[in-house]
C-alpha cells in the first residue's frame, strides 16, 4: 500500500493484477469513521470506476498519478448517478481530454448525457468491452442496492467484481484486501438506515453477479474482499430475504 497524500490519509494498492484501489478516509458527521473508494484498471483503454465527490477530486487525481498519466485515462464509470459515484465526472473529463463517462443506458439517458460535459458511451445489459489485458462487462441492476439506473462492472480476466455499494462497511482506515467477514459489518452499517430497495428481483439479480464467481469484490466503501465471491453474495440474497 503506497500512501500518496499524508494529510488525507489517500492511499492506493493493487487489489488484483493491474487492479489499483484508491481509498480515502473521512469523518462523516452522525455517521462517524468512512471511506471513499475509487478503482483504476490500468491497461492500454484505463478505466476508473467511481469518480469520489468533487471535494476529493485532487486527492483521486494524486493518487491516479502515481501509476499512470491522469490524462491518458479513456473510461471514467459507475455504478449509478449519485454523487461519490460520478460527483467529479467533469473534472476528470477535463483532465483526460480522450476520456467519456462509461455507464448503462438508463443512466446514459435519464442523467448523464444531460449532466456530463462529454457524451457518454452507454453499455448494453452483458455487453463487454475489451480495455486491453482486462474486459469489463456491464450488467443491469436496477434498484441494486438503489437507483433505476444501477449497475456493475466483472473484469473477467481476474475475475473482480466492482460491486459500488454492495457490501459496504463503516470505518475509515480499514485494510486494503481482506478475507474476513464483510457481510456481518456490512449488514450492522446497512440495517439502521436500510438504503436498500428490495425490488422484488434482488435475489435474481444477486444470483446472476455470483454465477460471474468472483475471487475480488471491488467495494466502493470499506475494504476489499477476496475468496468465493459467489458464496458471499449469495449468503447477502438469503440475508436480504429473510
Amino acid at each position: 500500500m503506497t500512501v500518496t497524500n499524508s494529510q488525507s490519509g489517500t492511499c492506493i494498492h493493487e487489489i488484483a493484477d493491474g487492479i489499483y484501489r484508491i481509498s480515502t478516509p473521512v469523518a462523516i458527521e452522525g455517521a462517524g469513521a468512512f471511506s471513499f473508494n475509487q478503482y483504476l484498471i490500468a491497461d492500454d483503454e484505463p478505466l476508473l470506476f467511481h469518480t469520489g465527490p468533487r471535494r476529493l477530486f485532487p486527492l483521486v487525481r494524486e493518487a491516479v498519478a502515481s501509476v499512470m498519466r491522469v490524462d491518458g485515462l479513456r473510461h471514467i464509470s459507475f455504478s449509478h448517478v449519485e454523487a461519490d459515484e460520478c460527483g467529479s465526472l467533469n473534472e476528470w473529463l477535463a483532465v483526460a481530454p480522450q476520456s467519456a463517462p462509461l455507464c448503462g443506458s438508463i443512466a446514459a439517458l435519464v442523467s448523464v448525457g444531460d449532466l456530463a460535459d462529454r457524451a457518454p458511451r452507454a453499455l448494453a445489459d452483458g455487453e463487454l468491452l475489451t480495455l486491453g489485458r482486462h474486459a469489463v462487462r456491464w450488467f443491469d441492476a436496477p434498484h441494486l442496492p438503489h437507483g433505476w439506473d444501477c449497475g456493475f462492472l466483472a473484469e473477467e480476466r481476474t475475475a473482480t467484481l466492482l460491486c459500488g455499494d454492495l457490501f459496504t462497511q463503516g470505518g475509515g482506515n480499514l485494510s486494503p484486501v481482506t478475507e474476513a467477514d464483510i457481510l456481518g459489518p456490512s449488514e450492522a452499517f446497512r440495517q439502521p438506515m436500510d438504503y436498500f430497495a428490495h425490488a422484488p428481483n434482488t435475489r435474481a439479480m444477486l444470483e446472476r453477479l455470483a454465477a460471474t464467481r468472483p475471487t475480488t469484490l471491488a467495494c466502493m466503501h470499506g475494504s476489499a474482499w477476496r475468496g468465493d465471491g459467489a458464496g458471499l453474495l449469495r449468503e447477502l440474497a438469503a440475508v436480504l430475504s429473510a
